[in-house]
Formats: C-alpha cells, structure tokens, sequence
C-alpha cells in the first residue's frame, strides 16, 4: 500500500544540507518525492512510498542532519505523487 505526505519543517533547516540529507534519506528508503527551501526559512516537501518507510522518514525528520536544529514538523496526508525517485527542489 502506498501513502503521500506533505511536510514542513521549522527551526534551523536551512544552510545546515537539510535538503539534500532529506533526499538521501528519503532515496535510501524507497520513497519518491521532492524537498525544498521556502522563503521563510522553513524547508517543505512531498513523500510517497510504504507506510514504514514513510514512518522511518518522519523520525528522522525530527532530528535531520548534525547540524540542523529542528523545532517542529508538520506531517499532513496529502494527495496522490507522480514520479519516481527523491530529488532536492531549486
């Protein structure tokens, strides 16, 4: 069964390769998906693939990489994702 969720992550996400580690991660699961800066300094994105590996992504969110510093995730079911593989939104 495959799920598709919308995120945002707040707090210190942005300089700290936030979005490439979340594509790394996201690529080593099996998920499909995009990520990318928002202007506010927050950092969003779309992922699809098993609920466990979805579940697997919404943990590591939590902390991200060494040196982020994140504050807050918001994890919202989202519509169907077309594509394949993670990739890191300019």
């Amino acid at each position: 069964m495959r799920e598709c969720y919308r995120f945002i992550v707040s707090g210190r996400v942005q300089g700290v390769f936030f979005r490439q580690s979340t594509a790394d991660k996201a690529n080593s699961l099996g998920l499909d998906g995009w990520v990318r800066n928002l202007p506010d300094g927050r950092v969003e994105g779309m992922a699809a693939g098993t609920p466990g590996a979805l579940a697997e992504l919404r943990g590591w969110l939590d902390e991200g990489p060494p040196a982020a510093r994140v504050e807050g995730v918001e994890w919202v079911a989202a519509g169907e994702l077309h594509g394949t593989g993670f990739e890191v939104k300019r």
